[in-house]
């Protein structure tokens, strides 16, 4: 009798403890009122749940480091706000970076003192092959909302680091055609004659010498990646497709970039804006379209949530004649540093799941002009509406369709550096092309070598 009544105090006891402990345990329904933001739909709200995060007397807080300016930077705070208000276990504090590069470099600072951000808009494949990243399967198998389908493959795909889930898109980007609309009224020029690159040289030429040096015909942006979709345009590889030789010396490379070269220097009807703080050469360069100086530029999707459409109009970025555009679509990516304690990398992947669900991902893409993620995106109706009324917006999904995968550098950016070189000699210090890209081959395929684990 005696054993059966402690039995019977004991169970009581054990009842009362779960039910306190589940009373202070539980899952925050995000508000999504905002009148800046549609309102969730049913998919949306399955899309927003995340692992949850274990109850503590206070939110864990946490650090985000991205390299977003201008009114990039003011949407990344709104939709930080907006996460922070959604619920009580995580607070997110943005740090701005004056650019990716920038970011990457702090990034490397922070991990040599072993005091890190919990999320950074940082990916590098190399890095996480080395253990400072950590890999995203394991949260991600624990959330029954991640919606692998749902997301664009191309987009998704390019996180992965040997097989793994290290990265998570945060949204895509595509290189576009800007151009002033007065300037080309005036010059009665027909936008089919932008549709190849031969085109849009000719009409540079023809805007130049008509506006009699007071407009110059056309501001490629400063860097590599415009001149690499040309490559792509052409046909072109960065190596070959067993991995081991560099076809940057071949002829698509050298025909594409010394094309460049000369209408830069030799022809005068295209001209670069580089150097600077930050992101100041890429102001400077739509400044010059949108003040009409320069006829049209080419650069990023996200340019659209800084540029006025009743000044500019965009296109979609030419080929070769007798080729396909196949400029490249590249997803800008997020992780999580593996220095962070668990708490800080579980409250990172909620903060960096909210930002990419359907709903947010939507409320990027058209306020920044960037890609959306995900193709429920498309399904939503204030997007959609979104599109019709600003039809530049679809220009970037339409691009993507056909554009090609980013070069990732198996060197961890050996190559990628040797072309940033080769891309000043020919852009700014007029050297021929072939000689830039055989320079850069040389050094470049030693690294492959090493890489490869050759001598």
């Amino acid at each position: 009798m005696k054993n059966t009544k402690n039995w019977a105090v004991l169970l009581m006891v054990v009842c009362m403890f779960v039910l306190a402990a589940c009373g202070e345990k539980g899952t925050v329904t995000p508000d999504n009122s905002s009148s800046e933001q549609p309102a969730a739909t049913t998919s949306e709200t399955a899309a927003t749940a995340t692992p949850e995060i274990e109850a503590a007397k206070e939110p864990v807080s946490i650090e985000f480091w991205y390299g977003l300016g201008g009114k990039l930077g003011e949407n990344v705070e709104k939709l930080i706000a907006k996460f922070n208000e959604s619920q009580k276990e995580v607070i997110v504090k943005g740090i701005v970076q004056p650019d990716y590069t920038e970011s990457k470099k702090q990034l490397q600072a922070a991990i040599a003192a072993k005091k890190v951000p919990a999320a950074v808009l940082v990916a590098d494949m190399d890095w996480a092959r080395k253990g400072y990243f950590i890999s995203l399967d394991e949260m991600i198998a624990q959330d029954t909302a991640f919606n692998k389908p749902d997301f664009i493959p191309t987009f998704l795909e390019q996180g992965l680091v040997d097989g793994k889930q290290f990265f998570l898109p945060m949204y895509g980007t595509t290189q576009l055609l800007y151009y002033n609309k007065a300037i080309f009224e005036r010059n009665a020029i027909d936008l089919n004659r932008m549709k190849t690159w031969e085109g849009v040289a000719s009409v540079a030429k023809e805007i130049t010498e008509k506006e009699k040096g007071k407009v110059i015909g056309w501001e490629p942006m400063w860097g590599q990646e415009n001149l690499i979709d040309a490559v792509f345009s052409k046909g072109g590889k960065v190596i070959s497709d067993d991995g081991k030789t560099l076809l940057i010396d071949s002829p698509e490379w050298i025909e594409t970039w010394s094309a460049f070269g000369d209408w830069i220097h030799k022809d005068k009807i295209m001209s670069i804006h580089s150097g600077g703080q930050g992101w100041e050469y890429w102001y400077k360069t739509i400044d010059d379209v949108m003040k009409g100086t320069a006829a049209g530029y080419t650069g990023s999707s996200g340019d659209q949530g800084d540029l006025d459409f009743n000044i500019v109009g965009a296109l979609e970025q030419p080929s070769w004649e007798g080729h396909e555009a196949k400029p490249a679509a590249t997803a800008l990516l997020a992780g999580i540093p593996a220095l962070a304690s668990p708490e800080e990398q579980q409250a990172a992947y909620k903060w960096l799941t909210f930002f990419n669900n359907t709903e947010n991902t939507a409320f990027w893409s058209m306020n920044t002009g960037y890609i959306a993620v995900r193709t429920s995106a498309l399904e939503d109706a204030t997007f959609k509406a979104f599109g019709e009324a600003n039809p530049q917006s679809q220009i970037p999904l339409m691009q993507a369709k056909h554009g090609s995968a980013p070069f990732n550098d198996p060197t961890g950016g050996k190559i990628t550096d040797a072309l940033n070189i080769a891309k000043d000699k020919v852009e700014i210090e007029n050297i021929p092309a072939e000689k830039a890209l055989k320079e850069a081959k040389e050094i470049a395929q030693k690294e492959l070598d090493k890489a490869l684990g050759g001598k």
